[in-house]
């Protein structure tokens, strides 16, 4: 009957063939790659592209095209007699089409080019940090679901158990060795195995179909939960996602500095307008004129009242500030992976004192099945002991599948 058993645990532990299996590392990947924020690095890129293009025209000739027509009330006269100058029209036309061209800025449409690209690698860490953080909602469900399962195989292997000895029992009655109506006993107890069963597969389904959505992938309920062996390093150095986040929001205040700090920087522009009107450049000319202006201009705002400075002052705090943001978050960090290590060790004990009340609970049990075989002891007794070796089972079971989880809880928390 050992055997048996041994084997029937074998066959629901290891995958039948050709079935359809999951790993915990396929289920990080999985949400990583369909939860919907992972679409916004592509849009996030693509909106840079835009962005970049926008700030490169600035070092186009930009072209402005103006048209007018008026009527005044008066015009300018000339008050000498004799001259035949006529005075000007009180209408009014005028066309041009100036082009404008950059010659010098000091480099502020790079810096605007180069803060651009700063805030997209800001924004495009946010997203992996943010879908880095699913991981633990997608630990809390993969290992609820794999220790349904472990429950499952316990519970069908005390089931098997308790058939074979109804058997056993039933034989006994037939023969007058065991009292009459213990069989009962053991078929009420498989009745309310069952109710377990039902309970536990259907809690199984639950946190799969929580889990099929969390994921963004069709899972089968039939689908196999593999209890891979996590392993953790305490001495290993925290990789957190967060920590290059500030850094990259350092960088980002960097290159805000170059761009106020050009702000101010003299720009020089080179210019041209063509135009066609009445009346023209040559005001004493009462007639439609072609005309046109060239040159070149510089602008430079040689005071700000410390405007500029002060914005670069700013900056600098909000740096300071980043990087107390960056200390308090390694300083809990830590603090977390400190508890974690203790809830780490806490349930290896539980383990160690698991196995040794489990080998305690079989030497009763053995005992108690020779005593229901020779009529000393009722199915309840057994029932009980039986029970009691299922408990301590369990519990293993939970302790090690909780083990699993506070190490692989331990490694996102690392940053692994």
């Amino acid at each position: 009957m050992k055997r048996f058993i041994i084997l029937l645990i074998l066959l629901a532990t290891f995958p039948i063939f050709g079935q359809e299996a999951i790993t915990l590392e396929e289920c990080y990947a999985l949400a990583t790659a369909n939860y919907p924020l992972a679409k916004q690095t592509e849009l996030l890129a693509k909106q840079n592209q835009l962005d970049q293009e926008v700030i490169a025209t600035g070092k186009l000739p930009q072209f402005m095209l103006d048209a007018q027509a008026t009527y005044q009330s008066d015009v300018i006269e000339v008050p000498i007699p004799n001259t035949n100058i006529q005075p000007l029209n009180n209408d009014q036309y005028r066309a041009n089409l100036s082009v404008n061209q950059l010659i010098y800025n000091a480099g502020a449409t790079d810096a605007a080019a180069n803060l651009k690209l700063a805030q997209l690698k800001t924004k495009e860490h946010q997203v992996l940090v943010n879908l880095y953080q699913l991981k633990q909602k997608v630990n809390q469900l993969y290992f609820s679901v794999l220790q349904a399962q472990e429950t499952n195989v316990l519970l069908q292997a005390k089931k098997a158990q308790l058939q074979a000895k109804l058997s056993e029992v039933s034989a006994g009655i037939k023969y007058g060795i065991i009292l009459p109506a213990s069989d009962k006993v053991l078929k009420a107890e498989i009745l309310k195995l069952n109710q377990q069963i039902i309970a536990v597969k259907i809690n199984k389904e639950s946190v799969i179909s929580a889990l099929s959505s969390l994921l963004y992938e069709p899972l089968s309920t039939t689908i196999l939960f593999q209890n891979s062996n996590i392993e953790t390093n305490f001495d290993s150095k925290l990789n957190r996602p967060e920590l290059a986040l500030f850094n990259y929001k350092k960088e980002e205040i960097l290159q805000s500095e170059i761009v106020r700090s050009k702000q101010n920087s003299p720009k020089i522009v080179g210019f041209a307008t063509a135009g066609y009107g009445n009346p023209g450049l040559n005001m004493l000319d009462n007639s439609f004129q072609a005309f046109y202006i060239t040159g070149i201009k510089l602008n430079w705002n040689v005071f700000d009242w410390n405007s500029n400075k002060k914005q670069q002052a700013s900056l600098a705090i909000h740096k300071d500030i980043i990087e107390t943001e960056k200390e308090v978050f390694t300083l809990n960090t830590r603090i977390d992976l400190n508890q974690q290590q203790k809830e780490i060790e806490k349930i290896e004990a539980f383990i160690l004192l698991d196995i040794e009340m489990i080998e305690l609970r079989k030497e009763v049990l053995k005992s108690a099945d020779s005593q229901l075989k020779n009529g000393v002891i009722t199915s309840s007794a057994y029932i009980t002991e039986l029970t009691n070796l299922y408990e301590d089972e369990n519990s293993l079971v939970q302790h090690k599948i909780q083990l699993q989880l506070a190490k692989a809880t331990y490694n996102v928390i690392l940053g692994q």
